[in-house]
């Protein structure tokens, strides 16, 4: 069955072909079709992330809601918004496993630092941040545990 395109029209994220200055990016990639998505920002610098440091992750503290400022509430609004439009773009495939590859402009070329298998529970999960060059085979079932 031939992969399908993502449905542009059907949620509210910048997708778009990629070009040939991205091109080197889809060697990661199982699939022949290979998109950029990007977030409400129209990057995807706003989708939630951790930033490679030194080769690592920094540890994401978890702050209690009560502990949050109106910054963190808005920040973690806008990381649930951009969680749910993605999942319904990729959902528009009709895949039951899509991937993805969070990197930051530029780096198309160099491989990923982490390899992860994450579900929708796991995407949706209020402390969910994407790794900087982390590569993921989202599998689409909710309630499907990887």
């Amino acid at each position: 069955m031939p992969r399908r395109k993502f449905d542009k029209d059907s949620v509210d994220l910048p997708v778009e072909s990629l070009t040939e200055r991205d091109s080197a990016i889809k060697q990661y990639f199982s699939k022949a079709e290979v998109q950029y998505v990007g977030s409400t920002s129209s990057c995807g610098c706003d989708f939630p992330h951790a930033t490679l440091q030194n080769g690592k992750w920094p540890e994401l503290e978890y702050v209690s809601d009560a502990e949050k400022d109106e910054l963190e509430i808005a920040r973690d609004i806008s990381d649930r918004k951009n969680r749910e439009a993605l999942l319904a773009l990729l959902r528009t495939t009709g895949d039951n496993m899509v991937e993805v590859y969070g990197v930051w402009d530029g780096d198309f070329a160099n491989g990923p630092q982490a390899q992860e298998n994450i579900s929708v529970n796991d995407l949706l999960g209020p402390n969910f941040r994407f790794k900087e060059q982390g590569f993921y085979k989202l599998y689409l079932e909710r309630g499907t545990d990887v």
